[in-house]
């Protein structure tokens, strides 16, 4: 038999996708929609939140930018989508019995995306999502009649202790269940306490957890057809289903915004380093194809693939510093508190130096500024959220890793030519240049929603703080200037008096003797 193409195996199917709401899901889900569109329904788990139901939180999730090319081209897109209301936190899922039975007899494919994705997450809460989720999933896939593969996302990070990581699952310092037991009796403060230790090499519990799910799946797939997929840090998209879009503060994109902002303008990194960034639709595409592989050569393997840029097609740290500066002074923001000037810096001693003199000072005065015009002072809370959130990000931008891509080489061999064209996951392909313009443009429509229209007046308004900068920094060094004269004239006077002392005193000395 020939083998069917992606979209071919796809059509008729139902599929299962956890974490639709967050930034990897609902890419997943356009794109799934889009080039995939003969697929019989799509079922997407959604918590209710905040008062809103799944059906609402699935409403407004398709009102996003992001959805308005499948809805050019597909008008009736929606009516294969069917929300599933539940929670990855609780027993089975949350999920209805009606529910569950639908998907166990419905579903052959299923992308479990859902997360925590947070560094400083407390380590319970990282475990029930990242950990225990993991294993309901797999209870769950276990009754499913008709599946033909799982797809989990986890990170190429989950093993970042060490510098060279293989595309297999590696042991973990500890029994993922004798975790998830500990996690059942102990409560969160004794749990906060013991982190450090349990944590170990790893920076954050995030890393921590998702090596605890990457084996904790393999040891209880069974049959499963199961791969891992580990993107790097995810970004922007690099073409669809347009370019640059993005829509949370996550990874780069909070760095970028603080940077076109002029809140950040030094944090520790090597611009030498490489910064292994992944575009969201890469990802996507890679995530669909490893589906299609998985069920249709029936491999008893569980398949790892690093989705990282490094080895492939390298990009810096330095890079991305001096990309960022040149494009958001080419595209600024529309409202900045300091024109962009963003530094990486191996040591510490120096960042701590320009936190305090360049960051936290100037936000003190603003403060004041602010309670002396009867404003609500906001920079001093900005500067140590943006720097806890900062602080968690640099342990990636001064560290290195080597990842093993073979699995990536194997399957995109494997693609018809057709198949490369739609599902093309190939990052030799990607000019940064080009990719991070169109990311800084991207922060600055999506997530700090700003019109390109304001451009104009952004550009007009950054050239008057520059100038207000330029006059700023003339005035202290002439302040300065004047403060060392003044001193340098003081110390002449204060070293003439010396010596006149000296001189008389030498001069008494012989006297004395004499006398004596």
């Amino acid at each position: 038999m020939t083998t069917p193409s992606i979209a071919e195996f796809f059509r008729g199917r139902s599929i299962f996708i956890t974490g639709v709401t967050g930034f990897l899901g609902k890419v997943l889900l356009e794109k799934l929609l889009r080039s995939c569109h003969d697929l019989n329904k799509c079922y997407v788990l959604i918590r209710p939140k905040k008062g809103r139901s799944g059906t609402e939180r699935l409403e407004e999730l398709l009102q996003s930018k992001l959805f308005e090319r499948v809805k050019t081209e597909y008008p009736d897109f929606a009516s294969k989508i069917v929300p599933i209301a539940g929670d990855i936190m609780e027993p089975h899922f949350g999920i209805s019995e009606s529910d569950e039975q639908m998907l166990c007899n419905e579903v052959s494919v299923v992308f479990h995306s859902a997360a925590t994705v947070r560094f400083d997450e407390e380590l319970k809460l990282s475990v029930l999502m990242n950990v225990l989720g993991v294993q309901r999933l797999i209870e769950l896939c276990h009754k499913m009649r008709h599946i033909e593969a799982i797809v989990h996302v986890s990170t190429a990070y989950s093993n970042c202790h060490k510098k060279m990581i293989s595309e297999i699952v590696y042991d973990p310092p500890i029994h993922p269940q004798r975790l998830i037991d500990a996690v059942g009796w102990l409560d969160s403060d004794a749990l906060n306490a013991l982190t450090t230790k349990l944590v170990g090499k790893h920076p954050n519990t995030y890393t921590y957890t998702k090596a605890l799910g990457e084996y904790l799946l393999v040891e209880e797939k069974g049959d499963l057809p199961i791969s891992i997929v580990r993107p790097s840090i995810v970004g922007a998209s690099l073409s669809e289903p347009f370019a640059g879009w993005v829509d949370n503060f996550n990874g780069p994109t909070g760095i970028l915004a603080a940077i076109g902002k002029g809140l950040l303008r030094i944090m520790c990194g090597n611009i030498r380093a490489i910064a292994d960034i992944v575009p969201v639709d890469i990802s996507v595409k890679l995530m669909i194809a490893v589906a299609w592989d998985t069920a249709v050569n029936k491999s008893k393997q569980t398949m790892v693939y690093n989705n990282t840029t490094g080895q492939i097609n390298k990009f810096t740290w330095g890079e991305l510093e001096k990309m960022s500066f040149e494009y958001f002074m080419k595209n600024p923001v529309a409202v900045v508190a300091r024109a962009p000037n963003p530094k990486l810096t191996k040591s510490v001693i120096w960042k701590d130096l320009n936190v305090l003199f360049d960051h936290m000072l100037p936000a003190y005065i603003m403060d004041c500024y602010m309670w002396i015009v009867g404003k609500k002072p906001i920079f001093v809370k900005i500067q140590d959220r943006m720097w806890k959130t900062i602080g968690s990000f640099e342990f990636f931008t001064s560290h290195e890793w080597h990842f093993n891509n073979d699995n990536i080489f194997r399957l995109q061999k494997k693609l018809s030519e057709a198949d490369k064209k739609t599902f093309n996951f190939d990052v030799s392909v990607i000019n940064w240049g080009t990719y991070m313009e169109d990311y800084c443009l991207g922060t600055k429509q999506y997530v700090l929603k700003e019109e390109i229209g304001s451009l104009p007046k952004a550009r007009r308004t950054l050239k008057m703080l520059r100038r207000l900068h330029w006059l700023f920094n003339t005035l202290m060094v002439v302040a300065v200037w004047r403060l060392m004269l003044n001193r340098v004239r003081v110390a002449k006077s204060l070293w003439n008096l010396l010596m006149r002392w000296i001189q008389w005193l030498f001069q008494k000395i012989p006297m004395v003797a004499r006398s004596n």
